[in-house]
């Protein structure tokens, strides 16, 4: 399994910009699928952005054109880079990893978790 850390949440205005990172350790992050997920309060926990082992991404609708996934194997980084950001992006951001790519896509059964970043935007 891959020990996850988030970082980078916090509070911005509408507009704004921030940067996601998630830091994992363990032999196996540059053969794994990574995903970005959020949950809101009272919300269920959605796929915001996944990348493959070879960079292949996929982006939830919602963000696509705002929000870039990016993976450093050599550093064991995954980032999601948040532009213009609006209130409904209001949430716990989450970083996962597994091996495989439709259990990252699908959110389900995924092996390893990080803790969570808040991420708040103000209108």
């Amino acid at each position: 399994q891959v020990q996850l850390v988030e970082s980078g949440g916090g509070l911005v205005q509408a507009g704004g910009s921030l940067r996601l990172s998630c830091a994992a350790s363990g032999s196996t992050f540059s053969t794994s699928a990574m995903g970005w997920y959020r949950q809101a309060p009272g919300k269920q926990r959605e796929l915001v952005a996944a990348i493959s082992s070879n960079g292949y991404t996929k982006y939830a609708d919602s963000v696509k054109g705002r929000f870039t996934i990016s993976r450093d194997n050599a550093k064991n980084t995954v980032s999601l880079q948040m532009n213009s950001l609006k209130p409904d992006d209001t949430a716990v951001y989450y970083c996962g990893a597994d091996s495989s790519w439709q259990r990252v896509v699908a959110g389900q059964r995924v092996g390893s978790w990080g803790q969570g970043t808040q991420v708040t935007v103000s209108s």
